[in-house]
């Protein structure tokens, strides 16, 4: 529909400027041949560039042999999958009142089709990535526990090395497609497009690959979607364990302060939240109170990691050699 409403007037506009060149040239060269002054000469010769300005700008070639046509089969369809994705890197756009108004119908009913299609296929990686992860072969018994501690983690670390991969593959085989890209600026379009920023600064020029280009696009942003939310389900999760320990933990420094006068728990207690914060898995946890130095606790849940940091905390309070205060009443008997 874009081509059949497009591709008549970008040949219109063609025609027009090739025409307009033609004449100012035939002008130009005229003035030329017949002696004229040099103040005639400089503004035929003004008005001629400004007709070579107008073509550059608007994608016309001074070289009618050399005219490609915007508005072909494969580079409309690689139009339509740029406003479906949102991503809209603005090289090229519909002119004609029609085709305006039929991209924003097809915008209104497309996007939520092709974001629902890409929640689906996200949905759908997922899901394989967890079936691939549960028939992994049994691990011994020390990398098991260490991929225990860290699993979430780790699976976060994953996709997000995963997805620099295939913004790696996506950019080595832009290289092979546009011979004039760096493998760098091939990897640029594909963070640019997959993040649907869509500056529009680089954009693929070859038409044979556009089919291809499209369904790497949108692979590419089912699998960006999908990292990028197990990623936001990661910190959402930590932050809301974390949220939950407040209670108990308030209750315990509660305790501390109650047992130890004098005791800043206020400055202790903003100490231990800024280290539970920075630190998202505990590794080891030496016990203070009544356990050897040297004796380490491996810890697979970092919850009762906390509160057995917080429970010696409370011991080693308890058996300090603090006393209550004392109230001494002083009595004063006298005889009248």
């Amino acid at each position: 529909v874009f081509r059949r409403l497009e591709y008549p007037a970008e040949i219109d506009k063609i025609n027009i400027f090739n025409i307009t060149l033609s004449t100012g040239r035939r002008m130009l060269i005229q003035s030329m041949l017949n002696g004229a002054n040099f103040t005639t000469f400089e503004q035929e010769l003004q008005k001629y560039e400004e007709l070579l300005r107008n073509a550059f700008e608007a994608g016309v070639s001074i070289h009618p042999d050399e005219q490609e046509v915007k508005w072909t089969i494969l580079r409309a369809v690689f139009f339509s999958s740029t406003v479906l994705t949102t991503i809209g890197y603005g090289n090229i756009t519909p002119e004609t009142t029609e085709g305006r108004i039929f991209c924003i119908v097809f915008a209104l009913v497309g996007i939520p089709l092709t974001l629902t299609v890409i929640a689906d296929w996200g949905r759908l990686f997922a899901q394989t990535a967890s079936s691939l992860i549960k028939n992994v072969p049994p691990l011994p018994n020390g990398v098991r526990s260490v991929l225990d501690v860290r699993r979430t983690t780790s699976y976060a670390f994953l996709a997000v090395v995963f997805l620099f991969i295939y913004l790696g593959v996506g950019a080595a085989a832009f290289v092979i497609w546009e011979k004039d890209w760096t493998f760098f600026e091939g990897f640029y379009f594909c963070f640019i497009t997959m993040t649907t920023i869509g500056f529009g600064d680089l954009v693929p020029k070859q038409p044979t690959y556009m089919l291809l280009c499209t369904l790497y696009i949108l692979i590419g942003l089912a699998l960006t979607s999908t990292i990028i939310e197990l990623v936001r389900t990661q910190y959402a999760q930590s932050w809301k364990q974390l949220r939950a320990l407040q209670g108990p933990l308030a209750e315990h420094f509660r305790r501390i302060a109650d047992n130890t006068p004098g005791l800043d728990v206020l400055s202790i207690q903003h100490d231990f939240m800024k280290v539970i914060t920075s630190v998202s898995v505990p590794k080891k946890l030496t016990s203070v109170g009544s356990l050897r130095r040297d004796k380490k606790i491996k810890v697979t849940d970092w919850e009762d990691a906390m509160e057995a940091a917080i429970r010696d905390l409370v011991v080693k309070s308890s058996n300090s050699q603090t006393f209550p205060p004392v109230v001494q009443f002083i009595i004063y008997e006298t005889s009248v």
